[in-house]
């Protein structure tokens, strides 16, 4: 079961990041900047510093895995594999039809229903 959590909706437009830590979620919307994937990774540390959040394995992250911009998508999950593999944390991946709002209800309806899947990701690019 799926309790705290990361969780990345990056795929080129209305760009947003999310946690959820000790049953409050928190969003942040990124900027839509030419170099907004540079700050991914700061925003993302960010956002765990100030809800002091603790990565460990029972944490897990989230991606969506498109269809978006091909650099959006791949920005995310080189930031969410790195998490993985320095903090021993699950990775998750969901397609973007699959999340009608960026909001914890329907986040809880992909981890309730599913489809969210721990297999090796597939991202769909835009062309």
């Amino acid at each position: 079961m799926i309790k705290d959590f990361l969780i990345l909706s990056c795929i080129g437009k209305e760009d947003k990041i999310g946690l959820r830590i000790k049953n409050e979620f928190y969003t942040h919307e990124l900027e839509q900047k030419v170099n907004k994937n540079d700050h991914l990774a700061l925003n993302i540390l960010n956002l765990l510093k100030k809800h002091k959040a603790i990565l460990d394995s029972k944490f897990s992250i989230i991606v969506n895995s498109g269809p978006g911009s091909f650099s959006s998508i791949r920005t995310s999950l080189s930031v969410a594999k790195g998490l993985k593999i320095s903090k021993k944390i699950k990775l998750y991946a969901f397609n973007n039809s699959d999340l009608r709002q960026f909001d914890l209800v329907n986040i809880e309806f992909l981890i309730a229903k599913g489809l969210i899947q721990n297999k090796l990701i597939k991202p769909i690019y835009l062309s």
